[in-house]
């Protein structure tokens, strides 16, 4: 029998749970670059929504590119890629799939360097569904399946919705894939109280444009604000803004529940109220605040992992 001081331990493996947060979850670039640069390298990456589609990216070994395109997105760009329908939601998601399928390669998920998962909601039951195989891109559309906004997402007979409405933060998929550590990243945790206030300039298309249609009605959905009366001149925000804060106030509570059930190992909370569920052309604030939050969550990281 081997002394115990001769038998070499296995290193733990360590699991990273992307959270939900629409544009808020570009952040997670962020923290992804600072955890690499401290030599802390996930072996498991499990998101939902936004946190499915950048660890689909990081897990592929796309995430420059992820990154690089992400900073060059503007409110046209992003307005291009959403195809309006009515029925089951404003957005079909074909122009984004198609565009994703044309712009990264896809191997499969059991075909990725990391161990990865999605994580989806079943419409018909509220099942909270674990996407571990198949195509990754059709594994995102349906996490990123927001209700009301997307159409949901057909996968073996089901319709799927967005991960974020059972499983936020998803800790849990890391621990049952395997992870001894988890570090999980919650974008949504400063939103409670936020205030709906006028949209910055850059959210606004500049005068000198010309949009479609499309562009257009998309533009009056996210910034139109009116006055609610003479008598209550309360300024009513825009039809996406009580959609997505209503989803917020929702994944908020959910979050705390799940993590106060499942805590993390680390638990790293970017500061982003200032960036609007439809913000995805303002990449490059999030992803700096991401890796904000990370750096100061790094001595915390260094003491956990004994660096």
């Amino acid at each position: 029998m081997k002394p115990l001081h001769s038998v070499r331990r296995t290193p733990p493996r360590i699991g990273l749970a992307l959270g939900s947060g629409s544009a808020r979850g570009w952040s997670h670039i962020g923290v992804i670059r600072v955890l690499e640069q401290a030599g802390i390298s996930p072996d498991i990456v499990c998101g939902t929504s936004m946190g499915a589609l950048v660890g689909a990216a990081y897990a592929a070994g796309e995430l420059d590119r992820m990154e690089a395109w992400a900073k060059s997105l503007t409110w046209q760009a992003v307005v291009g890629l959403f195809d309006l329908r009515i029925g089951g939601g404003l957005i079909a998601g074909n122009k984004l799939l198609n565009f994703f399928r044309g712009q990264f390669e896809d191997p499969g998920i059991a075909k990725l360097p990391k161990a990865y998962a999605a994580v989806a909601t079943e419409l018909a039951t509220g099942r909270e569904i674990w996407l571990r195989d198949g195509p990754v891109i059709d594994a995102v559309r349906a996490s990123i399946a927001v209700p009301g906004l997307f159409t949901p997402a057909e996968m073996d007979g089901r319709l799927l919705v967005d991960g974020g409405l059972v499983n936020p933060v998803p800790v849990s998929v890391c621990r049952a894939l395997g992870a001894d550590i988890v570090i999980a990243v919650d974008v949504n945790s400063d939103l409670r109280g936020r205030q709906f206030h006028a949209p910055v300039e850059s959210e606004a298309p500049p005068p000198d444009t010309k949009p479609g249609a499309f562009a257009s009605f998309m533009a009056k959905l996210s910034l139109n604000k009116v006055k609610s009366g003479p008598k209550n001149p309360v300024e009513m925000p825009s039809m996406l803004d009580v959609l997505s804060t209503s989803l917020n106030i929702m994944q908020v509570r959910i979050t705390r529940s799940r993590l106060a059930g499942e805590p993390a190992d680390i638990l790293i909370r970017p500061r982003l109220s200032d960036i609007a569920s439809m913000d995805y052309h303002r990449a490059a604030p999030a992803i700096a605040e991401g890796q904000r939050a990370a750096e100061q969550a790094l001595p915390e990281l260094r003491e956990f992992f004994g660096k």
